[in-house]
């Protein structure tokens, strides 16, 4: 009996544990209704939704990179503007004084096509027209979507009494779908700029326009039209609006963080120095927080191991087409200063290819310098680094059936077990296969190619190192050694090596105790690999 009781009070206890860990974390949901009703974790985020709805403004836009939250947000208005204040119980807005009336929504998700035909907006368009037309009982009198939307806008007034909430998901989605084709990027744009210039027209019957979308784009009549929308997306105010607040992590995550260092065996301090070092590192404004993707913890959370979740579910492949039509130096692209505005639009008549980077959130914001109102931009963590540089390996380099991961294993093995020749061999060999269609610009090219394979090692063994006297091309860190690799383009290996000695590269590292080893390199683009090296 005493045995059947104690099994049966380990059970009950058990049966609390498992309750008690268990958390809904809805990956890739972006309903809120569906969040609350099925009890998912949700960082609130709606102190925002006070900050909207009683500055006064009638039009917002806010850009963000893929799979931030946008759609969230939007989904989270539409319920507070639609009244179901059961919804909020418990958040930050259930306490705000409003009288939690119903307004007319239209809500309008432009991220449910590609947008590769003639008529695509068109019929995602119609579909939702449908549903309003029918809810708000009117009856349209043309077939032109732009005079539909204003008897829509104009009708839900008179119906309800009340001005018009209109949320628009992706705003810029069949613009962006087409950066690279011309004719159907001005097809779409004009479009676009048909249907949206009733948010200025019907303007006495709107109570609200939030616009999400990656890029304010230029000659589009929403913000040409529209000189009173105000565009939050480098707000200091609203720059946690998406995202999670090293704050959020702690506070929200506390059980997950904990269920992630028991299933990896590790102590809770050193999953979040990991999950900081993955994930990190997003900033929106000048002086706006740090913020961590949100789709790479809730999935980590989920999953409870850490993997490149938020550069997986998307492909780079736009990056990549914009690298080659810019001709872009990757160096100068992951280390540039710019002013901050320069990142907030895309025009194809001007094109900005860092601020498109940087808005699909492929670059971020590192610091800013407010006396000259500059901002610096790089890579925002170990995650984007590892899978966009992966990514971009093949494009330089014929690594056949090969995992990039496998050859960068092999070269960091080298490093650790001190082969040196094995290493510069590899080395040698690796770069001789540059394919030779590639006719930018070989020595560009050439250089991309050696930058990414750096970085790449360095996402592994090391961190980018400055001296007094300069910086290092490589510093490579292991547990016996420390490498101090110079490499210069179409001279001699011997003049790396003098560099390195020089300007003394090896000095901070003298009292270390570790074996110092000097790499001078020489790489020729006549013959499009490595002619000569010198090991010290």
């Amino acid at each position: 009996m005493i045995v059947w009781l104690n099994t049966l009070l380990y059970l009950c206890r058990q049966k609390i544990w498992a309750m008690e860990n268990f958390i809904r974390y809805g990956v890739g949901e972006q309903s809120f209704e569906v969040m609350r009703e099925r009890d998912c974790l949700y960082v609130d985020k709606t102190k925002f939704i006070e900050d909207i709805v009683k500055s006064g403004g009638q039009y917002y836009f806010l850009g963000r990179p893929r799979r931030f939250g946008k759609s969230l947000f939007l989904s989270t208005l539409k319920c507070f503007f639609q009244g179901r204040r059961e919804l909020f119980k418990g958040l930050y807005v259930d306490s705000m004084d409003w009288d939690w009336e119903p307004y007319p929504v239209l809500y309008l998700d432009l991220n449910i096509e590609k947008y590769q035909q003639y008529g695509d907006l068109n019929d995602v368009v119609e579909s939702s027209m449908r549903k309003w037309e029918e809810k708000f009982d009117i009856h349209p009198i043309s077939t032109n979507l732009s005079v539909r939307f204003k008897e829509i806008i104009e009708g839900a007034f008179k119906k309800t009494g009340k001005r018009v909430a209109i949320l628009v998901d992706e705003y810029d989605k069949p613009l962006v779908s087409n950066l690279h084709n011309n004719e159907m990027f001005e097809y779409y744009r004009n479009e676009l700029a048909s249907l949206y210039s009733n948010f200025k027209s019907s303007a006495q019957y709107i109570r609200l326009v939030f616009l999400t979308g990656v890029s304010r784009f230029g000659h589009l009549s929403v913000f040409s039209g529209l000189n009173n929308i105000r565009d939050i997306s480098f707000n200091d105010s609203f720059s946690d609006i998406c995202g999670i607040t090293e704050d959020e992590l702690f506070s929200y995550f506390k059980i997950g963080i904990k269920n992630l260092a028991e299933n990896l065996n590790r102590s809770e301090t050193e999953i979040k120095h990991e999950l900081k070092s993955r994930y990190d590192g997003y900033r929106f404004s000048a002086n706006g927080k740090e913020m961590y993707n949100p789709f790479s913890i809730v999935s980590v959370m989920e999953d409870r191991t850490f993997g490149n979740y938020w550069i997986q579910s998307g492909q780079a492949s736009l990056l990549v087409q914009q690298l080659k039509r810019f001709d872009i130096d990757l160096e100068a692209l992951l280390n540039i200063e710019c002013e901050i505005q320069s990142l907030a639009g895309l025009d194809l008549e001007d094109p900005n290819p860092v601020a498109l980077f940087y808005q699909t959130g492929y670059l971020t914001i590192k610091k800013y310098n407010p006396d000259f109102d500059l901002v610096t931009l790089g890579l925002p963590n170990k995650e984007v680094t590892d899978g966009f540089l992966k990514y971009l390996l093949p494009k330089y380099v014929n690594i056949q059936n090969t995992s990039a991961g496998s050859i960068i294993k092999n070269f960091v093995t080298d490093l650790q077990s001190r082969n040196t020749d094995d290493f510069m061999h590899r080395l040698q060999s690796f770069f001789a296969d540059i394919p030779y269609e590639m006719e930018m610009d070989n020595e560009k090219n050439i250089h991309n190619a050696l930058l990414i394979l750096m970085k790449l090692l360095g996402v592994y063994v090391t961190t980018e190192y400055r001296t007094s006297n300069g910086r290092i091309d490589l510093f490579v860190k292991t547990s016996k050694y420390y490498y101090i690799i110079e490499i210069k383009l179409n001279k001699t290996a011997l003049e790396a090596i003098e560099q390195i000695n020089k300007k003394n590269y090896s000095l901070p590292f003298a009292t270390t105790g570790k074996e110092i080893i000097k790499i001078g390199i020489n790489f020729s683009t006549k013959d499009r690999t490595i002619s000569d090296w010198i090991v010290e």
